[in-house]
């Protein structure tokens, strides 16, 4: 009913930048947050930044002030950019929206497939 489709993962290097891109598409009546989530090997998934339909944002106290996160609500979209990234940030980045269906507005969580960053040091 409703799909993610996540772009932008790859491989970089210690201090470089990259941007994560997210694209919502189905049965949307509305989105309120949408967010990205990583999960390193061997670790628990954890929130990385949220925002709002009403423009919101929160961070992981480890990404702040490094990567902002934002959103085109014409698009159904959300974007990760990345700065200064560190080793420790490589992760599968998932994508994540909180939504209301056409149908009969009920909520629906949805998860995006995951995209690997890789920082090598």
């Amino acid at each position: 009913q409703v799909q993610l489709v996540e772009s932008g993962g790859g491989l970089v290097q210690a201090g470089g930048s990259l941007r994560l891109s997210c694209a919502a598409s189905g049965s949307i009546f509305s989105i309120n947050a949408m967010g990205w989530y990583r999960q390193a090997p061997g670790k628990q998934r954890e929130l990385v930044a949220t925002s709002t339909s009403g423009g919101s944002t929160n961070y992981a106290d480890s990404v702040k002030g490094r990567f902002t996160i934002s959103r085109d609500n014409a698009k159904n979209t959300v974007y990760l950019q990345m700065n200064s990234l560190k080793p420790e940030d490589t992760a599968v980045y998932y994508c994540h929206a909180d939504t209301l269906l056409t149908t009969a507005r009920l909520p629906l969580e949805v998860w995006g497939q995951g995209t690997l960053v890789t920082v090598s040091s």
